[in-house]
């Protein structure tokens, strides 16, 4: 019986791989809207279900490649999965070359052809978070601590990569007079430590912070508010 079930998974492995002319094709099963999304260079490649599907029973296959490489690889984790996304922030972990995935659909003894996805540039389109932000209060003046977003990945002796390491980030603080309402921008550097002088005594306000690239022309979104009173 091992033989046996060794032998179907091979099988049905072929017909996926390279067997489009064994078993027919339907272009309305195809897997829809094939893109990644990156986010800290978390590279998560994300579908939605062909026209014709209506239930939860289908099974998906992701491939993926270098570009240049004439050889698609087989995602295993995602090799059969029910779900309509697939991370594959390992395979695309060379962050300056582009790469490209494609997914096959298979539902009731029916499979779709291969969606590909567009060229992937993980240095190019990746989204970063917002810093984490921490506020000291120290003789009247309120120092903000920005910390930048970790990658995925560790360094050899598991210390967390941060990605002040991969580009030139721009700090920028706002305050809110929660009072007034008013936001006002108090810093802009390379910094990550900003100092927040002349402050109203006896008031509060509240802190939000983002990052922005130069490189891409990019921030983040704005981190949540950080709010504190004032002695």
């Amino acid at each position: 019986m091992r033989r046996k079930h060794c032998f179907l998974g091979v099988l049905v492995s072929l017909l996926l791989t390279g067997g489009e002319g064994i078993l027919p094709a339907h272009d309305s099963l195809k897997p829809q809207k094939v893109q990644f999304q990156s986010r800290n260079f978390q590279n998560i490649l994300h579908w939605q279900r062909g026209k014709a599907l209506t239930g939860n029973n289908s099974t998906y296959f992701v491939q993926y490649k270098m570009y240049g490489q004439r050889q698609w690889q087989n995602k295993e984790d995602c090799w059969g999965t029910p779900e309509l996304f697939c991370d594959l922030t390992n395979e695309t972990s060379n962050l300056q070359e582009p790469y490209y995935a494609r997914v096959r659909m298979a539902s009731a003894g029916r499979y779709s052809d291969w969606s590909l996805s567009p060229r992937f540039f993980p240095w190019w389109e990746m989204k970063i978070d917002p810093p984490v932000v921490n506020i000291t209060q120290i003789n009247g003046s309120s120092w903000v601590v920005l910390h930048a977003p970790h990658l995925p990945y560790k360094e050899q002796k598991g210390k967390n990569i941060s990605m002040e390491n991969y580009y030139n980030l721009l700090y920028r603080v706002f305050i809110i007079k929660t009072s007034l309402k008013k936001e006002q921008q108090v810093y802009e550097g390379t910094n990550g430590v900003a100092e927040i002088e002349a402050l109203t005594p006896h008031s509060g306000y509240c802190v939000v912070a983002e990052i922005y690239l130069p490189l891409l022309d990019r921030r983040s979104q704005r981190s949540k508010e950080r709010c504190v009173g004032t002695p």
